[in-house]
C-alpha cells in the first residue's frame, strides 16, 4: 500500500514538472498560433525562427556566455577544490566551503543586486563610460557557477586514493606531472559534470543577467522576457523546445559519465 501510495505521489510530481514542457514542445509544431487548438503538423515556426536574426543574436550572445563562463568557472573551481582539499586545517576547509555555498544559498536577486552594485561603483571609481557590459556579465556567471564546480569536483577528489599519488612520486614524477597524470584523470568526471552544470546555469539565468548586463548585450532570457511585454511568438516555442532537447542530452551525458566514474573508481578499489 505505502509503495503504491509513493508511486501515485511521484507520478503526479513527474506530471507538475514535465507536463508544461511536453505541452511546449507539441504545440511547437503547430500550424496555428493558437496554444489551445491544434490546428495541423508543422514545422512552420522553426523555420520562421532560424529566419530572425534578432533571435539568433540573443542565442548566440546566450551560448557564447555559457560557454566562457563556465570554461572559467571550471578552472578556477577545479583549482580551488584541490587547495581545499589539500588544506590540512579542518576548520579553514569547513570555513571555506561555508563561504563558497553562501552564493549557492542567496536569492538570485540579492547577488544580483549586490554585485550591480559593485560593478557600478568601481565604473565610476575608474571613470568608465558604462559600469555595465558583458565583462560584468561574464564575472558575475563564473561567479554563481564557481560552487557548482566545487560541488562536483571536490567529492571526486575525495574518492581517489592518495597512494596512487604517492606512488606516482616514487616512481620519479613531480607534484605537477602527478597530478596531470593520476588524479586529474579519476577527477575528470566530475570536472566535465561541474563544467556541464554551469552550463546549463548560466543558459537560462535571467535575474543575475538583467541586474549585471549592459544595454550592448542581450541573452535569450533577457530577450524572452522583453517579448513578454507585448506577446510570446511561437517560434520561442520552437526555440525552448530545442533549448530543451539540448539540456536533456546534457544531462544524460553527464549522469553516464558520473556512472562510468563510479565503475572505475569501484574497479580500482
Amino acid at each position: 500500500m505505502k509503495k503504491t501510495l509513493s508511486g501515485i505521489i511521484l507520478g503526479i510530481v513527474y506530471v507538475f514538472l514535465y507536463a508544461p514542457l511536453l505541452v511546449m514542445v507539441f504545440f511547437s509544431f503547430n500550424s496555428d498560433r493558437s496554444t489551445s487548438v491544434f490546428a495541423g503538423f508543422s514545422l512552420k515556426w522553426y523555420g520562421e525562427l532560424f529566419s530572425r536574426s534578432d533571435t539568433l543574436i540573443a542565442l548566440r550572445n546566450t551560448l557564447i556566455l555559457a560557454v566562457l563562463s563556465s570554461v572559467i568557472a571550471t578552472l578556477i573551481g577545479t583549482i580551488a577544490a584541490v587547495g581545499i582539499y589539500r588544506t590540512k586545517n579542518r576548520l579553514l576547509g569547513n570555513t571555506l566551503m561555508t563561504v563558497t555555498n553562501i552564493p549557492m544559498m542567496n536569492p538570485d536577486i540579492v547577488t544580483g543586486v549586490s554585485l550591480m552594485l559593485l560593478f557600478v561603483f568601481f565604473g565610476r571609481l575608474l571613470g568608465a563610460s558604462t559600469s555595465l557590459n558583458f565583462g560584468t556579465l561574464l564575472i558575475a556567471h563564473v561567479t554563481f557557477n564557481i560552487p557548482y564546480v566545487l560541488l562536483n569536483v571536490l567529492p571526486k577528489l575525495k574518492q581517489t586514493d592518495k597512494r596512487v599519488f604517492e606512488a606516482a612520486l616514487d616512481l620519479g614524477c613531480t607534484p605537477t606531472q602527478a597530478f596531470f597524470k593520476v588524479v586529474l584523470p579519476a577527477i575528470s568526471s566530475g570536472i566535465v559534470s561541474g563544467m556541464l552544470m554551469a552550463f546549463t546555469l548560466s543558459l537560462d539565468d535571467f535575474v543575475i543577467s538583467y541586474y549585471t548586463s549592459g544595454a550592448d548585450f542581450q541573452t535569450l532570457p533577457l530577450k524572452i522576457f522583453a517579448m513578454t511585454k507585448k506577446t510570446v511568438k511561437p517560434d520561442m516555442y520552437a526555440l525552448s523546445s530545442l533549448i530543451f532537447v539540448t539540456i536533456l542530452v546534457l544531462m544524460i551525458i553527464t549522469n553516464l559519465l558520473q556512472l562510468k566514474g563510479d565503475k572505475s573508481n569501484e574497479k580500482g578499489r
